[in-house]
């Protein structure tokens, strides 16, 4: 295992989620605050906003674990699986209607995060 790799892919997500947190979710909230959906259709926006901020942190965290002692390297399977297919929704997505997500560094995060995790414990 090439710890260095897991490592940072875990610093990428967690930077990630640090800027889609604070960042991101500022300007999020501005426009849907701004907007004219009801307030409960708002706060659900807001929690799937989130819900993002929160895989991109236990990302990270798990991975941190695996380069921190490899033998629990199985544990990032899953968050790489989920990373890799967050990575080919968001292509997906924007292949096919949505090409503003293209444009947006989540399908990138989540790639390169799979990418260097998966190099690192392979």
């Amino acid at each position: 295992m090439e710890a260095y790799l897991v490592t940072a892919a875990a610093l990428i997500a967690l930077a990630g989620a640090l800027f889609h947190g604070v960042v991101g979710g500022r300007i999020y909230m501005g426009h849907i605050k701004a907007s004219e959906l009801m307030p409960l259709t708002q706060s659900l926006s807001l929690v799937s906003w989130q819900m993002f901020t929160v895989f991109l942190v236990v990302s990270g965290a798990t991975l941190l674990c695996v380069a921190m002692k490899p033998n629990l390297a199985l544990l990032a399977y899953p968050v790489l699986v989920g990373n890799a297919l967050g990575a080919a929704l968001f292509l997906l997505l924007g292949v096919t209607g949505h090409a503003r997500l293209l444009k947006l560094p989540g399908m990138y995060l989540m790639a390169l995060t799979a990418l260097l995790g998966w190099l690192g414990i392979a």
